[in-house]
């Protein structure tokens, strides 16, 4: 951005030339050199530390885990709520002698189903968010 050449860097940040040649080839620098680096620069050390794409990345790792978290204990809490229901009204059922609880069995398996398929849908995309982003 700045256009400076490698001697000129190495010059301002009071560095060797071949420690500047080492890091662009990507070995680690000192915490001394990031300072000096940093200094010639102009900004805060941890600027030339986190690269942003690495870091944009991480953060969209994290979401996306506590997304799939949050989605798979609500469609857990939902299906033990409607094994529950279910248990109960086949109670019912049994204790009447009649299927008077059939149409309530039918919709919380719908609901569940429902809530599975959502879970789902959510799952298979952020999947495909996270492979697409591995493949660029």
């Amino acid at each position: 951005e700045r256009h400076w050449s490698q001697e000129h860097l190495a010059d301002l940040a009071g560095i060797g030339l071949r420690t500047i040649q080492r890091i662009e080839k990507g070995e680690p620098a000192s915490r001394e050199t990031m300072t000096a680096l940093a200094a010639a620069f102009n900004v805060d050390v941890m600027a030339l530390a986190v690269d942003p794409e690495t870091e944009a990345e991480e953060i969209m790792r994290k979401k996306d885990a506590k997304l799939i978290a949050g989605t798979r204990l609500g469609l857990f809490i939902s299906l033990g709520g409607c094994a529950l229901a279910l248990i109960v009204f086949a109670g019912i059922n049994i204790g009447t002698g009649s299927w008077v609880m059939k149409w309530p069995m039918v919709w919380v398996t719908v609901g569940a189903a429902g809530h599975a398929l959502t879970a789902l849908i959510i799952e298979l995309t952020v999947r495909y968010r996270q492979q697409i982003s591995a493949a660029e």
